[in-house]
């Protein structure tokens, strides 16, 4: 009982019991429905002929007396073995006057109906069974009309044993279809299970097999190989990230350590106090905005916002955004030009004002004095793009795919306070609008786009 009890709880075993109990049960169905069907058919047939012949005997017996039917009778009995026919004729004593019964049925009454009996033959001494309709004529006689039962019995014993053959021809289908359906299954699970046993072991490189079937299973291993290069994208982005805030900020940390520890040297005036004392600030500043950048794209990444979605007009936020940067713009000498339109998208205005700024802002640092930088709108598909072009001197090729990764930046010595985080925040907040972002070279100059799902 144990052992069944822990069959029983492996998904093979009740996937293969249940194709097999629910195969057998409507194979069953099915061959009951046939064998009563077909036993109704020919009960039918039988009951229609018996009762058209026990009639025409009786218009035989109205037309032409007793004898006349007599007559009749003995001319049906030469044909009557092949048909499987009986007949038997009494007078109102009971004695026969014709047919090929012996006698007339005990406790049978005369037109009671359709009956099924057993009885002798003239020509066997054995019980045959009957079935049989009689009725009672205007002189008393009785006529009773049949066929003898015994091949329909027959066939009753052939179909039942065919019954049950197919039921267990289908008994051992069914077992056989449960056990090549799990096969199949349980092969694609294991495959999906072994795949990520490996990748828990830490092999982020793995990925579910894809036969090219085309089918359900293919469909979820291709969501799951998703989901598998999305996961192995943060991780190395988190990476990097650790990596990059422990080697950027070790610098401001020790600049801010030093500042302090200054401040408790001896002999120091106040002015030198306070000049220490702002340098600390500024440094605490920088910090400061370092990790806000960092939870403002940890934010974006996560989806946190997307509750305050609502109606965006791009037109009018990059207008908005053109009049606070055009005093800057002006200053430098680079003049701002706006193009394009697009239907109104759902979106996070704030987020949406503070990624265009970001790349201004970038545009703006490398573009040199005299040149316009472009801000065009457009739509692609279901994705309306904002792009930013300056005329600077554009980006080696081989960083462009690195620009939207935390703490990257054109400036390896880290000469200006910039902690390469402005485009990482303006990616994270294209993936938050269901979108990318991307960064091509122009010749000359870089063009920045920002897409967005309408």
């Amino acid at each position: 009982m144990g052992k069944l009890r822990l069959s029983l709880r492996n998904a093979r075993t009740r996937l293969v019991l249940a194709s097999m109990v629910l195969s057998t049960l409507l194979t069953a169905t099915v061959l009951a429905m046939v064998y009563v069907t077909a036993n109704r058919t020919i009960s039918g047939e039988t009951r229609s002929v018996v009762s058209a012949e026990l009639t025409g005997l009786a218009d035989e017996y109205e037309r032409r007396g007793l004898i006349g039917l007599m007559t009749a009778i003995e001319r049906r009995l030469p044909s009557a073995p092949e048909r499987d026919a009986v007949y038997l004729l009494t007078d109102r004593l009971g004695n026969r006057l014709a047919g090929n019964l012996i006698g007339w049925p005990e406790g049978i009454t005369a037109g009671s109906g359709w009956v099924e009996l057993s009885l002798r033959k003239v020509d066997t001494d054995d019980l045959v069974p009957i079935s049989a309709a009689s009725v009672r004529l205007p002189g008393g006689e009785r006529l009773l009309v049949g066929r003898d039962a015994l091949a329909r019995l027959q066939f009753d014993r052939v179909l039942l044993r065919s019954v049950g053959l197919a039921l267990i021809a289908a008994f051992a289908l069914s077992l056989l279809t449960g056990w090549l359906l799990t096969r199949l299954v349980f092969s694609r699970l294991r495959d999906i299970a072994d795949t990520a046993d490996d990748i828990v072991s830490g092999d982020l490189s793995h990925r579910m097999p894809i036969r090219g079937t085309g089918d359900e299973f293919d469909q979820v291993a291709g969501t799951l190989n998703n989901m598998l290069d999305r996961i192995e994208e943060l991780i190395s982005n988190l990476r990097t990230t650790s990596n990059s805030i422990a080697h950027d900020l070790r610098s401001p940390l020790s600049r801010l350590r030093q500042r302090i520890e200054a401040l408790a040297e001896p002999g120091k005036t106040d002015q030198e106090r306070e000049v220490d004392t702002a340098r600390a600030t500024v440094e605490i500043d920088h910090l400061l905005r370092v990790l806000s950048q960092l939870t403002e794209i940890s934010r974006a990444e996560a989806g946190l916002g997307r509750e305050q979605f609502e109606p965006v007009n791009l037109l009018q936020l990059v207008a908005d955004v053109v009049e606070l940067y055009e005093p800057v713009a002006a200053d430098q000498g680079i003049r701002l030009e706006v193009t394009g339109t697009a239907q109104p998208i759902q979106g996070h205005r704030p987020l949406l004002s503070q990624a265009l700024s970001n790349l201004l802002e970038n545009a703006m640092r490398y573009a040199p004095a005299g040149t316009t930088i472009t801000i065009a709108i457009a739509e692609d598909g279901p994705f309306a793009l904002l792009s930013v072009r300056d005329r600077g001197p554009g980006v080696p090729e081989a960083d462009l795919p690195r620009l939207e990764l935390p703490f990257v930046t054109l400036d390896p010595a880290r000469t200006q306070r910039n902690a390469g985080l402005g485009l990482a925040l303006v990616a994270a907040i294209s993936h938050m609008h269901g979108g990318t972002f991307k960064a091509r070279n122009c010749q000359p100059g870089l063009e920045t786009t920002l897409q967005l799902a309408q």
